[in-house]
């Protein structure tokens, strides 16, 4: 019974770490939503044997805010990457993130980014961290710089080892000041904890809470976005 206990508090610790993320010293607004992504990630290998050290990540997503009243974003990233080993990979992409706020009006941004990407197996469970540094470009000549950092931890489950705890936290911060995209300083940042259910080695599901913790433009009010985030991730 100890040794299970042990075995358990090590994730539990891990989740309620990531969930510090979600909060907050002030009162900010509330809201909910629905985030739904698919994840596609492949070596180069189809396309020759030559390149099997090369990599495609395609990702797309649809975004609902507004109490799940208003269909606010939509999200397309792709990139080609490098396995420098079994667990370092570099990237190079672009994303393109069509946006209509409520209220304002829309916006289409695009943004350029390397990313580094360290998978670290571990006896209860696997790290992933990643670190990208995005190049945003928003309205006219706006341009923005803004790092985001993610670390991510799955659990497999003794009893079930296809199902998974899963708890992620990734911040954000803009490295300079924008017309558009605000004032230098904290953007943001994402907590989730859930379930993954892996189908095969590789084709995984993932449901669960996603806490949005967003900061305005100047820096005088934040929101907090409520969401429940399902992520389907293929791997070939």
């Amino acid at each position: 019974m100890k040794s299970s206990i042990k075995k358990f508090a090590a994730p539990a610790m891990v989740l309620a770490f990531v969930m510090k993320g979600a909060i907050a010293e002030d009162d900010p607004l509330q809201d909910a939503g629905s985030w739904l992504q698919v994840v596609g990630e492949s070596s180069l290998k189809f396309v020759d044997p030559g390149l099997e050290k090369g990599r495609i990540w395609l990702e797309g997503q649809s975004r609902w805010d507004d109490d799940w009243n208003h269909w606010y974003q939509g999200f397309l990233r792709g990139a080609i990457g490098y396995s420098l080993s079994d667990r370092a990979t570099v990237w190079a992409g672009y994303t393109w993130i069509p946006t209509q706020n409520v209220g304002q009006k829309a916006l289409s941004q695009q943004d350029v980014w390397p990313a580094f990407r360290y998978v670290l197996p571990t006896d209860f469970g696997t790290f992933t961290y990643r670190i990208m540094f995005e190049t945003n470009f928003l309205r006219g000549t706006d341009v923005r710089s803004r790092p985001r950092q993610m670390i991510r931890f799955m659990h497999p489950l003794e009893f079930e080892p296809r199902l998974s705890l899963i708890g992620w936290d990734e911040l954000f911060v803009r490295l300079n000041s924008t017309a558009s995209g605000g004032q230098s300083g904290f953007d943001q940042n994402r907590a989730f904890a859930g379930l993954g259910w892996s189908f095969t080695s590789n084709v995984r599901a993932e449901l669960g809470y996603l806490n949005q913790y967003l900061d305005d433009p100047k820096h005088e009010k934040s929101t907090m976005h409520h969401l429940i985030m399902g992520s389907l991730f293929m791997n070939f």
